[in-house]
């Protein structure tokens, strides 16, 4: 029982050291936001301010347009997400619950493309959109990431648990195979599409790269490029309000991620279980 006990600290003391460096920048960030002026730039360590300076959060919020970067960045997010569900579930679907040739290379092929980074593609992406017309729009933010590898990956090892009767016997009472998608298979992968909903999200809203590319104008700026124009017009020296901004646009992730965690774990755990 010694050792187990002893062997318990050990990895939960790694875990609070691990979780408080990574948690650091996070909680400085928070400090700053919170603390007037004068304490920003004194010379001495303090994490608590002596007292919380809302001005900063005021400023933020009404004297520059982090609200219309949250609204683009909210869009541009669930445009994402909204498209990215519609197009992998009955990819996956058919991918684990149909016989077709080539149902293998093609499974395949969707593997190869989880190691291809999005900058490899970006720039043929950009001459394309030129072409068309459709730069500096919200399209131009959204369509690149419709077809997605990991969600057609997460949704199959999702789908390939469940069994083929239950589909069978849908297919007998007369549903169509898309029916059988949307009304059976994908209320059964809500966990799956937690997860990936999560890290859809998260990823698409904290992207820098390729906001910067396809978009020039500050109104269609998503969160994190709007810091980037916040930082511009205060010129890098009004830390408390650029601070309350960081933290405006952190806080939504943190609060999904905290409702949604179960469901989350759940879904990971259920797609890795079968390959």
């Amino acid at each position: 029982m010694k050792p187990t006990f002893i062997n318990r600290i050990i990895s939960s003391s790694f875990l609070v050291a691990g979780a408080a460096v990574i948690l650091l920048p996070f909680v400085w960030m928070l400090s700053l936001a919170f603390k007037p002026r004068d304490e920003i730039f004194s010379t001495s360590i303090q994490l608590l301010p002596s007292r919380l300076e809302w001005s900063n959060f005021i400023f933020a919020l009404t004297e520059t347009n982090i609200p219309l970067f949250l609204w683009n960045g909210t869009v541009v997010v669930l445009g994402i997400l909204v498209f990215q569900v519609m197009f992998a579930v009955p990819c996956a679907y058919a991918l684990t619950q149909r016989r077709f040739l080539a149902r293998k290379l093609i499974f395949g092929l969707v593997m190869i493309a989880l190691m291809v980074p999005f900058h490899v593609t970006a720039i043929p992406i950009f001459l394309g959109f030129a072409q068309v017309g459709i730069l500096n729009t919200y399209w131009a933010l959204i369509l690149p990431f419709i077809p997605t590898a990991f969600g057609i990956f997460l949704f199959r090892q999702f789908f390939a648990q469940l069994p083929s009767d239950l589909f069978d016997a849908a297919r007998v009472d007369g549903l169509s195979e898309t029916a059988i998608v949307w009304r059976i298979a994908f209320p059964l992968a809500l966990p799956a599409a937690t997860a990936f909903a999560i890290f859809s999200v998260t990823t698409h809203w904290n992207d820098l790269f390729w906001p910067m590319i396809a978009t020039t104008d500050p109104n269609l700026a998503t969160p994190p490029r709007g810091i980037l124009y916040f930082r511009d017009e205060e010129s890098g020296d009004n830390v408390g309000p650029l601070m309350a901004a960081a933290f405006i646009v952190t806080a939504p992730l943190v609060i999904l991620f905290l409702m949604a965690q179960r469901k989350f774990i759940q879904g990971l755990a259920s797609g890795g279980i079968k390959g």
